[in-house]
């Protein structure tokens, strides 16, 4: 199984960044992982709905078509750490062989990306700022396939 995490534009705070990093490296340990940072080609005319729009194409179009699509929003399932970890063998035995996680803008996620979805997937009822969500997805990952390996990390 192969893991893409799909990034709109760079983290701007370092201490997110390295966090990113930190997990990314551990997360090497249990399963292949990249990170995809798409760059965003904004314009001052655009209003907020083609803003969403076109990052929703810039996302997709970087999603392989076999993929299994996770797109994080708020009104998506959540689970605990447990069940994370036992979507992840589920998908597994079924055959899965790439999961795509979609991050939107700071403005959210277009309806075109949220419909592609194959699972909408919120972290929490909390709202964060995408470069914070893309840290604790990272640790979250992690945390899931230490379960997943019977490590002690999660407790």
């Amino acid at each position: 199984m192969k893991l893409e995490l799909l990034f709109l534009g760079k983290t701007k705070d370092s201490f997110l960044s390295e966090g990113i990093d930190e997990y990314y490296s551990r997360l090497l340990h249990y399963v292949s992982v990249s990170v995809k940072t798409l760059k965003v080609k904004s314009k001052v005319q655009w209003n907020d709905t083609i803003t969403r729009q076109q990052e929703g194409k810039l996302l997709l179009a970087h999603v392989p078509a076999a993929a299994f699509k996770v797109v994080l929003d708020s009104r998506g399932r959540q689970f605990t750490s447990e069940k994370m970890a036992d979507l992840f063998d589920r998908w597994e035995q079924q055959g899965i062989k790439q999961i795509s996680f979609l991050i939107g803008g700071a403005l959210g996620l277009s309806g075109e990306v949220v419909q592609e979805a194959d699972l909408l997937f919120s972290l929490s009822k909390m709202t964060f700022t995408h470069d914070m969500t893309r840290l604790i997805l990272m640790e979250q990952l992690y945390r899931a396939f230490t379960i997943k390996a019977g490590e002690k990390y999660h407790k």
